[in-house]
């Protein structure tokens, strides 16, 4: 018999297809990451930093909150860095479980959110997303009970790209005051869209964003949170002091330096590489639902064939199942990446 309990022994445990990402073999279009390297002053700065032999040291952050916070328009106190946005999350849900609790999280979304749920023996309720409704904000009030410890907001969510307005994020804290509302805002450089405005007010509002998606640095794990600053306070009574890696500060520094090479890739996803792709479904005829964020979910004739088709000529895509229809949610790139993949995909088409 195991000591472990027994419902963390039943779960699965979340597993992305990561096997075979090769970036000298294809254009990963598959996990909505940065499909360029890092701008070079983050290179050099981690070069800077390995080449003075300070690695035996433990991490000594400096004035990345305060920065991060001037960047995010929040205090000082509002803000606390963590390993991803996936801490972040974690905390959230640890801080807030009890027992009997219930998580509301409308699906389709990212796994990680169920898997801290079933880590913390939460009864889950998931209200579905819809292509012609979005958020479905009327099913999420009408779940919430004295049992609701958090509701979750992934803005935009992964993977159908769907934004929920500042107004319904407010109407939702308004009506769980006794919950926590986890706003996931992980691409928030994509959208420009914030709940910022809210945490003054509504205690009970918590902030993710990550420094993965954007600025192009998952493998270095850096994110942060915001919230009010006596949330702030007991949620680094949970996170470790060293929880950080002092390289992903490093590289975050480097990147809040000089943005403006981040910001130029941005612009080319959303306004130039972004409508071409949807123009160019427009024009095939293939279903997509409308995205607030660097990547599209269409849902073409037999999606499997064209994941394969694509994957034979360079290009990984990550399918996605809806309602029993596998779609294929796909990562904007740049512009010439975006008319390498048409012109593959129209191939298969012809």
């Amino acid at each position: 018999m195991s000591v472990i309990n027994s419902h963390i022994v039943a779960l699965s445990a979340y597993k992305p297809p990561l096997e075979g990402r090769n970036p000298n073999a294809f254009t990963l279009l598959d996990f909505n990451e940065r499909t360029i390297p890092v701008a070079e002053n983050v290179k050099r700065a981690l070069h800077d930093y390995i080449d003075a032999g300070r690695l035996q040291m433990y991490p000594a952050y400096g004035d990345v909150v305060a920065r991060l916070a001037a960047y995010a328009e929040v205090a000082e106190s509002q803000l606390m860095i963590t390993n991803g946005s996936d801490q972040g999350i974690d905390l959230v849900f640890r801080a807030v479980s009890s027992s009997n609790a219930e998580a509301i999280i409308p699906g389709p979304s990212f796994a990680m959110y169920h898997q801290c749920a079933k880590v913390e023996a939460m009864t889950l309720r998931e209200p579905k997303y819809t292509q012609k409704g979005g958020y479905p904000l009327v099913e999420v009030l009408s779940a919430i009970n004295a049992n609701t410890r958090i509701i979750v907001v992934s803005n935009p969510n992964n993977p159908c790209g769907t934004l929920v307005s500042v107004e319904a994020i407010q109407q939702i804290a308004d009506a769980a005051p006794h919950a926590a509302i986890l706003v996931d805002e992980c691409y928030f450089e994509y959208s420009r869209a914030t709940a910022v405005s809210l945490i003054n007010d509504c205690s009970n509002v918590f902030i993710t964003r990550t420094f993965s998606k954007t600025w192009g640095m998952p493998s270095l794990r850096f994110g942060y949170l915001m919230s009010s600053h006596e949330n702030i306070l007991a949620l680094c009574n949970v996170r470790g002091p060293y929880d950080i890696n002092q390289l992903a500060v490093v590289a975050a520094n480097a990147a809040l330096d000089d943005p403006s090479e981040t910001q130029s890739y941005v612009t080319e996803v959303m306004e130039k590489a972004k409508p071409l792709v949807e123009s160019w479904l427009d024009s095939a005829g293939i279903n997509y639902w409308k995205s607030q964020a660097n990547y599209l979910w269409c849902f073409p004739d037999e999606p499997e064939k064209v994941g394969d088709h694509l994957q034979q000529h360079g290009f990984l895509v990550r399918p996605k199942n809806y309602n029993d229809q596998v779609g294929l949610r796909i990562t904007i790139g740049t512009l010439e990446q975006m008319h390498r993949l048409i012109d593959v995909w129209e191939v298969l088409l012809e």
